[in-house]
């Protein structure tokens, strides 16, 4: 499959405007698979709670059925960070868009900084998807740190890890590199530029995404500041050997009868 990711800077508080760049950026995209970065269609900081509610969105609603649409004209499937409202809370969330609608949603499980005064910690679980006939897991931003939420999911089968975030420490693109190399599995990460002030906080936004391969080879990478489509070919089904050596499986090999997680 062409996998890809879109780095851009999302306009705060103005999801009509996010949407047009998406919409132009991805056509004729020539890909099968495109990651967007995390809360792209409302920017990251927001003063209050309230501020936040007012762009959330419910999943299915009107910018996954915008983004279903672009899927279909394009035929492809987008994974888009994405403020979710639902039942009351708001969810710094991921969905999975496709052709045919939403075929889920990830919500965030590590909330970062001040998210967690503005968000609801999700309570999704980590999932794995279908996305023409490969096994796509999803994390939102520093979800990475974590090396066991990678590792959930390239245990339940996943291939690739789609990486929507808003990385602002320095080290966190060459970590996943490790979690590739650690779990055998494509990686790519949609990282946004730009800054953000909001009143004394200020993010500035690390750039650099990557698509990573299972044997940690990064077939391609940004800048930290372009805004810009890539893409590279990739076959999901070489994740699934995870032999280091011909002696060593990765998995097999695991010695969970002396491993204490708790």
């Amino acid at each position: 499959m062409r996998a890809g990711y879109l780095q851009f800077s999302p306009a705060r508080s103005d999801v009509p405007s996010n949407l047009r760049l998406i919409e132009a950026s991805l056509e004729k995209a020539g890909a099968d698979l495109v990651v967007l970065p995390e809360l792209a269609l409302t920017g990251y900081l927001f003063a209050t709670r309230e501020a936040l509610e007012n762009v959330a969105e419910p999943v299915p609603g009107p910018s996954t059925e915008r983004l279903a649409c672009l899927c279909r004209r394009e035929r492809l499937s987008i994974v888009c960070g994405m403020a979710e409202r639902s039942r009351g809370k708001v969810y710094n969330a991921a969905v999975v868009v496709g052709p045919d609608g939403v075929v889920g949603t990830y919500r965030k499980s590590h909330l970062f900084s001040s998210e967690k005064a503005l968000f609801d910690p999700g309570d999704s679980g980590f999932l794995v998807f279908d996305v023409d006939g490969a096994r796509v897991g999803v994390l939102v931003c520093f979800d990475w740190i974590f090396p066991e939420a990678a590792r959930t999911l390239a245990l339940a089968g996943a291939d690739v890890i789609a990486h929507p975030s808003n990385l602002v420490l320095p080290f966190a693109q060459d970590a996943v590199v490790t979690r590739c190399l650690e779990n055998r599995v494509f990686w790519i990460l949609a990282n946004r530029t730009g800054e953000e002030t909001e009143g004394t906080a200020h993010w500035t936004f690390t750039g650099k995404s990557r698509i990573a391969a299972p044997w940690g080879e990064v077939l391609v990478q940004s800048d930290a500041a372009a805004t810009c489509l890539a893409a590279a070919a990739i076959d999901p089904l070489r994740a699934r050997d995870k032999h280091a050596t011909p002696e060593n499986d990765l998995f097999a090999d695991r010695r969970t009868d002396l491993y204490r997680l708790r």
